[in-house]
């Protein structure tokens, strides 16, 4: 039977690739890496490595083993990193986890007025995709994700925040004296960038709308801001979220909401069994002032 222990040497003389590598990795002394790892093998009954030319090579068993080991490996660090965590939770501390398009302005917009009503608390913010915020939140790296939807798993709680809208961002020399509106027959002469993702928000647009312009879909990217960058450099349009569109609107580009009804919600998401602290309630009231902060 391998005990935690023996999982950790093991892992580790298998991906350096030696017992002094191990050490170093582990921390500790290279007998105590050969004393634990002669145990492991006394224990399973069977030889995990060979010494062949004077190097160290993983038996045809310790190769299968370690496809089992390399997932538990990763399920003992993220238990670890948890742990950590904890212990640097603190009540004037909040870390958030944002999506990249809500990192340009809305958060830091919501950051900058409550740490001048709140001076006290201090803020670290990381960006992550859609599929990390569970990760991010049971494993304690954050207190808050800030998303436009909530993965659909028991432990999560969300507060609506607001809503927004998918809109058309263009340079202006490409689309002179625009509506209020766009409609999908304007997009058809564009090259279209989209965003290459399976989100709620990223699916907005209906089969209506893919069949028109899917001919003209030339360039996908995984974050708004990059489909931003393109239009910025005449690559085509690109369908974003509305705080995209806002930061980066200027001299040179400009959007318009889609006749299409393209809303979404903006949630502010926590774990089920630990409940907002006060300063994270006041907080999410300045993201709700945020989310609405320079619409007409």
């Amino acid at each position: 039977m391998m005990k935690l222990r023996h999982i950790e040497v093991f892992h580790a003389v298998y991906q350096t690739g030696s017992v002094s590598g191990a050490a170093r990795a582990l921390h500790v002394s290279q007998p105590s890496v050969s004393k634990v790892l002669r145990h492991a093998e006394a224990q399973i009954g069977f030889v995990l490595f060979r010494v062949v030319k004077g190097r160290l090579v993983a038996t045809a068993e310790a190769h299968v083993l370690f496809h089992e080991v390399r997932e538990l490996h990763g399920q003992i660090e993220s238990l670890q990193a948890t742990a950590k965590n904890l212990q640097r939770c603190g009540g004037g501390h909040l870390r958030l986890a944002v999506l990249p398009s809500l990192g340009l302005q809305v958060v830091p917009r919501a950051v900058a007025k409550f740490r001048a009503s709140h001076p006290d608390v201090s803020f670290e913010i990381k960006t992550v995709h859609k599929e990390d915020i569970l990760r991010s939140l049971y494993e304690r790296s954050s207190d808050i994700a800030v998303a436009y939807d909530s993965p659909r798993h028991p432990r999560l709680s969300e507060v609506s925040i607001g809503a927004a809208e998918l809109v058309l961002l263009y340079r202006k020399q490409d689309v002179p004296d625009p509506p209020e509106q766009l409609s999908i027959d304007a997009l058809e002469r564009f090259d279209l960038v989209r965003l290459a993702g399976t989100g709620s928000i990223d699916t907005l647009l209906t089969s209506e709308i893919d069949t028109a312009l899917a001919r003209r879909t030339s360039i996908s990217v995984e974050t708004y801001y990059v489909a931003a960058a393109l239009v910025r450099e005449g690559a085509g349009v690109a369908v974003v979220d509305e705080f995209t569109a806002r930061a980066m609107v200027g001299n040179d580009l400009d959007f318009r909401p889609l006749e299409k009804d393209s809303k979404f919600g903006v949630y502010c998401i926590h774990l089920e069994d630990r409940p907002l602290s006060l300063i994270s309630q006041d907080f999410i009231a300045e993201m709700q002032k945020a989310i609405t902060f320079g619409r007409a």
